[in-house]
Formats: C-alpha cells, structure tokens, sequence
C-alpha cells in the first residue's frame, strides 16, 4: 500500500526544495532570491490586536467557519477592492490559502476525475489532486505570449472527467495577471461542463498595472468560481497562517463539515490579527505594496540590461521567471550561480513540464540585495 510520502512522491524531489536545502547548507554570503516570502515583518497594529485579543481571552475554538467578524471583514474586503460579492455565510476563514486550495480541491474533485491547471503551475495543486485521489493535468501556456492565459488551450483540454480548474492570477511563478476575457471563458466554458474554477488569487492585492479584479467579478457564473485568498502576502503574515475560502454556498457548507476533521477551525488569535489587518490601518500595507512596484520595475530595467536575460513583465506577485538563454537543464544552472556566483533561484521545472529551462526569481528582497543579486546573476550567465 503506498504511503503518504509516496503519494506526494513530486513535492518530496521538488526541485525548489533542493535549492532550499542546499542554501541552507551553504556557509558563504547568499543573495536568497528563491523564496515567495516578503521581506517585511507584520505590522505593529496588527500584532498589537492579536496581543489585546489573546490576553482578553480569545484563546478558544471559534466556530468551524470562523469568527463572524472575520467572516465579514474578509466579504467587506472582496467586494470593496476585488468586486467579489459574498455574504459572510459563504466565506469559510482557513489555515492559510494552503488549506483554502485543499479543501476547494477535496470539494469539487472526486476519486478519477481531474484537475486541469495551465502551466507552468505552482507544484502543490498536483500533491492536493493525488491528496483527493484525483488526477493532475499541466495545460501548457505558450512562452512566446509569456505564458499568458490561453482559453482555448484549457478548454479544449476539458473533458467530462475534468472536475475543477485552477486559475492563478496573479501567476506563481510568472507574475502575470491573467485577462479578464480569457478567465470568463474558462468559467464559461467550466460552467458548461459542470466544473469549477479554483481562482487561486493570493497575489490579487500585489497587482500593479492594472485594477485588482478578482474572477468572479468578471464572469455570468459567479457560483462556478471558487475564490481563495489570505492575509500571507498582501499583508506580510505568512507566519500566521490565515486565508480564506469564498463562493457557493453548498460547496461552502461541505467545506465547513469537512474541516471539522481537519483543522477544526482558524488560530482564534490569528483571526483577530486578520480583522485589524482587513480593517484598520492600511498605510503600512501601501508603503509595502509601492516597495514592491519599485522592485518589481528595477528588476525589469535589469534583465533588459543583461544580455541574454529575458523574461515577460511581471503584472503583479514579486516573481520574475527568468530565460537565461542557455541550452542548459535549469536545475543544473542554479546550482551553478548558487555555489559558484552565491546566488539563489528556483529552477523552472519545478513549475511543471511546461518551462524547464526557467529561473524564478523571487523580487521580495531589498533593492540592495535585488541589484547584488543581478549582478551575480550576470557574472555568472557570462561564464557559463
């Protein structure tokens, strides 16, 4: 009988966690330029509500779905700057985005049936399928467009057993930001199928070229999105682990019975973090957000600048996916900058078959350490 670890057999060989690994190892001076993680601490306001909220004893279980004013703050938030329309009642507040995918995925996917994800595509959405007895399949997005959402590549690869689609936008690890006609046909075309679409927009709020529209606002078939979120990346709260998950609300009923298996519920403390951050003071959050414009321009005007370097522009998340013009396995030419120029990337083809020879390079790092780190990235490509 296989085990666990066997059944997510390809996050075990990732080939990000290999990096990570030998980063960790590594004695000399790093530019850490792997990692989705932003570089900020978690504003004092919201801490300082998390604090007043534990010591005035909101140390318990909360509700299977959550606290209701955390419930609303996350429905206020969706309509107010992504146009998403929810009542409370059908937002379920979660572990994290991670939890939020899990539980969509165990939700629409039944043993045999598939998940469709354009690629290249964040590595989990493949262990959460195998995790719901599902079945994975990449659709590859062609490079020439920079990997822009292409409709009729993911409708034309549906078929009767395709239970669920995901849309990632703004995208891991290609920081675009997917076309609203190009996401209402999916939906459409989903809705016609009787499927899901799995809107993964936990990058919505680090979206810089446009508005933030998330996709259920584009679409005639609202209650065929499934939309997750979290306070991880917008809001510098990685650590406290608070996402949520928005849409239908039968599905969200079944979420809701099914978590009381799994998690239970939401941290009660993090929860009332959540509320300050959705809620209260947004000035810290927007002096992050214009630190990240300003990376994500200076990393454009850089790759411009080395010869060979291209990648397409990044619309929103901090992630550039990097072509460094080699004819090389991607794998073998990070761990070349890693020990022997000190900087840190994650190979493309950890983000499935669709890429191989890509570098994601993470911008949630100082203008200091991003222009150190494309100076490494251009010595070492010159002598490669």
């Amino acid at each position: 009988m296989p085990t666990p670890t066997d059944r997510v057999r390809r996050a075990e060989r990732s080939r990000i966690r290999v990096m990570f690994d030998l980063a960790q190892r590594h004695d000399g001076d790093l530019v850490r330029l792997e990692v989705g993680e932003p570089d900020f601490d978690t504003p004092e306001h919201v801490i300082d509500a998390a604090a007043s909220a534990a010591r005035d004893g909101a140390t318990h279980y909360t509700s299977n779905a959550g606290l209701p004013e955390c419930r609303r703050a996350i429905s206020d938030t969706l309509a107010a700057e992504y146009g998403v329309e929810h009542d409370p009642d059908e937002v379920v507040v979660t572990v994290g985005g991670m939890e939020a995918l899990h539980l969509a995925t165990l939700a629409t996917v039944s043993p045999g049936e598939e998940l469709l994800v354009p690629g290249p595509t964040w590595p989990n959405y493949e262990t959460q399928a195998t995790l719901a007895d599902g079945t994975f399949r990449e659709v590859p997005m062609p490079a020439e467009t920079g990997f822009a959402l292409d409709a009729d590549r993911v409708i034309d690869a549906m078929s009767d057993d395709t239970a669920a689609v995901v849309l990632t936008t703004p995208s891991n690890p290609t920081g675009r930001v997917f076309d609203p006609d190009e996401c209402r046909a999916v939906v459409e075309a989903a809705a016609d199928n009787d499927a899901y679409v799995i809107a993964d927009e936990v990058y919505l709020g680090l979206t810089y070229d446009g508005p933030a529209r998330g996709i259920a606002a584009y679409t005639g078939h609202p209650d065929h999105v499934l939309t997750v979120g979290s306070c991880s990346k917008r809001y510098a709260m990685t650590g406290w682990r608070l996402g949520w998950l928005a849409g239908d609300r039968e599905v969200i009923d079944e979420v809701t019975t099914v978590r009381e298996s799994t998690t239970a519920c939401a941290s009660s403390v993090a929860q009332h973090a959540a509320i300050a951050a959705l809620t209260g003071p947004q000035e810290p959050f927007e002096e992050m957000y214009r630190a990240f414009e300003e990376r994500r321009d200076l990393v454009v005007d850089r790759v411009a600048d080395i010869d060979g370097l291209s990648c397409p522009r990044p619309e929103g998340a901090f992630y550039a996916f990097l072509d460094p013009g080699i004819d090389a396995p991607a794998i073998d030419i990070a761990k070349y900058l890693l020990r022997e120029h000190g900087v840190v990337l994650a190979p493309g083809d950890g983000f499935g078959d669709t890429a191989p020879g890509r570098l994601r390079l993470s911008f949630a790092n100082s203008v200091d350490r991003l222009h150190e780190g494309f100076d490494r990235i251009e010595a070492g490509l010159a002598e490669y």
